[in-house]
């Protein structure tokens, strides 16, 4: 009985050895021999691996550097124009600097402009209420106030406000990686250029319900009266689907649009106060003295 399970050790023993042998032979014959700079360009990256970039992470994004021989197509959010120079200048290439860019929440759909119409009692997720039904207010396109994006966002840049039902940016915090965007099930929350001193111009509103539907539902919405359209000089608004939306490429901030809104769904951000104009007195008039009787002729 001892001569059989010692018989049997070592026969299992040696099988594993030759299979450990033949596993490395067909080991070293198929290696795939790696650029050793995917290495150096990994080391260079914030290694959030948010997916921002538009691959699985920090090391794809470096493969994909390397091999592709430029970095036209690449851009890390969270490192910003500093990561892709130091990038360029380990791999020897050449890149040109983008304009750094913020989640911008497109809903001023609060509470107190938006009355719910039901209660949703499921579970308390974005996804989950937008799967089953419009929403619990009479606008079918607004947010819903559940905090997907903020469960997204990896740099605690995005929180819900509780007064308001609606989530709030922090442009300090955001690295403009696009989670929140993507968690957003209704796209309420859009990537745009940071501007100029932080100075920005967009419709915050995604409805595109006709004028009045959309009023009755929420006071901040879109009518898509065309108003901005029509006083913007530089073609940078559109209005379609009774929606209108600002190019932020063609947008000189001139804010003539703010002022022409009717329902106020075109916001500004950073701006200093506008001048206050004060109203000027108007003239005093001079009462003038009655005139004086003609005096009869003396006879």
């Amino acid at each position: 009985m001892t001569n059989t399970i010692i018989f049997t050790i070592a026969c299992l023993t040696i099988l594993g050895l030759l299979l450990a042998i033949v596993l490395f032979l067909v080991a070293q014959k198929f290696k795939v021999e790696e650029d050793p700079r995917i290495d150096t360009v990994e080391a260079l990256m914030p290694g959030a691996n948010c997916g921002g970039c538009g691959h699985a992470g920090c090391r794809a994004f470096a493969e994909d550097a390397v091999k592709s021989g430029n970095l036209d197509h690449l851009f890390c959010p969270v490192g910003g124009n500093a990561t892709m120079k130091k990038v360029a200048d380990a791999l020897g290439y050449t890149v040109a600097e983008k304009e750094p860019q913020v989640a911008v929440v497109r809903c001023s759909g609060s509470c107190d402009k938006r009355e719910k119409t039901n209660v949703f009692d499921g579970r308390k997720t974005c996804a989950a209420e937008a799967s089953l039904y419009s929403g619990d207010t009479g606008c079918r396109f607004g947010c819903l106030g559940l905090g997907d994006c903020e469960r997204a966002c990896k740099f605690d840049a995005i929180k819900i406000n509780v007064k308001t039902g609606l989530p709030e940016v922090d442009e300090d915090k955001c690295t403009s990686c696009g989670a929140c965007v993507k968690a957003c099930p209704k796209g309420i929350i859009e990537l745009r250029n940071k501007g100029p001193k932080g100075r920005r111009v967009y419709v915050s509103c995604v409805s595109k319900d006709k004028g009045a539907v959309a009023r009755k539902a929420c006071l901040a919405a879109c009518i898509g009266c065309g108003k901005c359209q029509k006083v913007c000089p530089f073609g940078a608004i559109t209005v379609e689907n009774n929606l209108a939306y600002i190019d932020y490429t063609k947008c000189r901030m001139c804010r003539k649009c703010v002022l022409e809104c009717p329902t106020g769904a075109i916001h500004e951000c950073n701006f200093p106060p506008r001048p206050v104009v004060q109203a000027q007195p108007a003239a005093q008039t001079v009462a003038q003295p009655a005139p004086k009787p003609a005096e009869k002729p003396v006879a």
